[in-house]
């Protein structure tokens, strides 16, 4: 089964191999990407994110709690670097929020009876019942890739400036964070990968060495110096051409 749709402003790609899995499954993977675009977009102003930020709810919801409390760990194990709650801004939780809806979009897949699966999130994946090969877009060559990696259960995240330019910014300083073109991490859910990448990016290079020191990730990184930087334990399936 192969299916691609427009969500939350990026295609999401879902490919199931097993057998017997019903077309349904991956109808409800669809139709709660689509309802989490509508409860929690910033960009939406009915939703649960944008009346919160109002100050319409007196209170946010269970999943929304959920994120907030995710966004929250983050902001202070990187000490004010990742903050979705900048001044002079909305309440924007979209960081943490595409990585927690696509790993519960995988959770329903499981739920279905599939066991071989990759659920691909405008770049951002969850596979399982691998080897799955991944590519790594080259931070400054759209049509080249710095590495593929083989993934088999787990979930690998990107962060970088190719797509929005210096739109990730360190709370910090309030300024947009510098110091690397892009930076994958591999880890066992998408919640995980998909928050670590945007956080370390917001520190910099030091996050770099943040994230290869949390428990379960692998990190892929380069520097604004075209350095690149790998973990050990990195996965790489087969070489190409670097960022230098």
């Amino acid at each position: 089964m192969h299916r691609v749709e427009h969500v939350m402003g990026f295609p999401v790609s879902l490919r199931i191999d097993d057998e017997g899995v019903p077309e349904s499954a991956a109808d409800a993977v669809f139709a709660w990407l689509n309802e989490v675009d509508v409860r929690f977009s910033p960009f939406k102003p009915d939703s649960e994110v944008s009346r919160l930020d109002r100050g319409e709810l007196s209170a946010p919801g269970a999943d929304l709690t959920e994120i907030l409390d995710l966004c929250e760990h983050y902001r202070v194990a990187t000490g004010g670097a990742f903050d979705v709650r900048l001044p002079g801004r909305g309440l924007d939780p979209c960081a943490v929020v595409k990585g927690w809806s696509v790993q519960r979009a995988a959770e329903l897949l499981r739920a279905a009876g599939a066991r071989r699966f990759c659920l691909n999130a405008g770049g951002d994946v969850v596979a399982a019942g691998g080897p799955w090969r991944v590519g790594v877009r080259h931070p400054e060559h759209a049509d080249r890739l710095c590495t593929v990696l083989e993934l088999t259960d787990g979930a690998v995240a990107t962060s970088a400036r190719y797509e929005r330019g210096d739109h990730i910014i360190d709370g910090r300083t309030g300024r947009p964070a510098t110091g690397l073109l892009s930076l994958t991490v591999l880890a066992p859910t998408l919640t995980q990968a998909d928050s670590v990448a945007t956080a370390a990016f917001a520190m910099g290079a030091e996050g770099v060495e943040w994230a290869a020191g949390l428990p379960g990730c692998e990190v892929f990184a380069v520097t604004a110096e075209r350095a690149v930087l790998r973990t050990p334990g990195f996965p790489t399936a087969a070489e190409r051409p670097t960022a230098a």
